[in-house]
């Protein structure tokens, strides 16, 4: 394999040969080899323009193949081509599928049971928890989750399917050595150890905003189905909306507040037929996927005392302010106060904003 992946890495550092152009390339020269070092005749036939001819005598000039397969393997970094085995079948399968990924982590088979979880990075409380527990429920149920590991709904996502024990792929739009969002660092080392960190674009490539919508196009391949938890009207989420409906793959949207901008999106999705998501098993149900992990659901018998067993008992799955949670229970603030910590302590309840708490699980 080694003599073949080495020319992709060559051919993807060529600028203006994509999937098309290089698969007719191969097609007219008979291998990914003889494509490398195609002639004029070779190259015009297949359709390159002078820019993309030009590229490639520059690339193949400059370029030592055996030491650039050395560099991206020495760096932590396996690149997988589209003939490659380990290549993953559902990427694959969409149309002009990128002819390289840069991997670091692992794909294993489990991650063709796959669904891409996207929206706004500056998700409501809301969209928060549901991005929480979908992808927690979703992960226990054996699904592998997929996003862009951008700031908001991509993290809530990534996070919770690994708090969950589950795997976790995070596309980006740059190099797999250059993590972005920064902040997302510590993120994308536990990614790679339960998951992988995938992108088209060498090792040194910095975030760009023209990388984004590119690499929108992989994480809904990578997907059965994509979700979107809560988008505005122009989010970059509806974008791998567009490809996942060109790839002929599922989409789903969570129904949220019709006061809120952020529902903007998801509502016109449901309006033009995606599956409604309220929960992981109408994501389940609407894929076939066999459920292959139960739900949890917290003992009671436990030690709680009154006061807690209140409390719980009118914690919602969406946050709620403390003052609220204390009059539905009819408790004292100080006690209300109290019971959460203790609560919180358990893992029943979280704090998922400053004085405002959610069920834990």
């Amino acid at each position: 394999m080694d003599d073949i992946v080495r020319y992709y890495l060559g051919f993807n550092l060529v600028p203006g040969i994509g999937p098309l152009r290089l698969a007719r390339l191969i097609e007219r020269c008979g291998s990914i080899a003889e494509a490398w070092y195609a002639d004029e005749a070779a190259m015009v036939a297949a359709g390159l323009d002078a820019r993309s001819m030009a590229g490639l005598r520059a690339v193949r000039e400059s370029i030592d193949l055996d030491a650039e397969l050395a560099r991206v393997r020495t760096a932590g970094i396996t690149p997988v081509a589209v003939v490659d085995p380990l290549y993953p079948p559902l990427l694959r399968m969409t149309p002009a599928p990128p002819p390289l990924l840069y991997l670091r982590g692992t794909l294993t088979p489990a991650d063709q049971r796959a669904v891409a979880i996207v929206g706004t990075r500056h998700p409501s409380h809301y969209g928060r928890e549901v991005a929480r527990r979908l992808a927690r429920d979703l992960a226990t149920a054996g699904v592998t989750i997929v996003s862009g590991l951008a700031l908001g709904i991509d993290t809530i996502a990534h996070t919770a399917a690994l708090e969950a024990g589950g795997r976790t792929i995070a596309v980006l739009a740059s190099g797999v050595d250059r993590i972005y969002p920064e902040r997302n660092h510590a993120l994308a080392g536990q990614i790679i150890a339960s998951g992988a960190l995938l992108s088209d674009y060498p090792p040194g490539t910095p975030p760009a905003p023209l990388n984004f919508p590119p690499r929108n196009r992989i994480i809904s391949g990578l997907s059965l189905a994509t979700i979107v938890v809560e988008a505005g009207a122009n989010s970059g989420a509806l974008i791998t909306v567009q490809f996942a409906l060109d790839q002929g793959r599922e989409v789903m949207a969570v129904p949220g507040s019709i006061f809120s901008p952020l529902s903007v999106g998801p509502h016109r999705l449901i309006r033009d037929g995606a599956v409604i998501v309220t929960s992981a098993d109408d994501v389940l149900a609407a894929l076939n996927l066999d459920q292959c992990g139960e739900a949890f659901e917290p003992s009671l018998e436990l030690a709680l005392t009154a006061e807690e067993e209140a409390i719980y008992a009118v914690v919602e799955a969406e946050p709620q302010h403390i003052d609220v949670i204390g009059r539905a229970a009819g408790q004292s603030a100080a006690a209300t106060a109290a019971a959460l910590a203790l609560l919180e302590l358990k893992g029943l309840v979280r704090q998922v904003a400053p004085l405002y708490y959610a069920r834990g699980r």
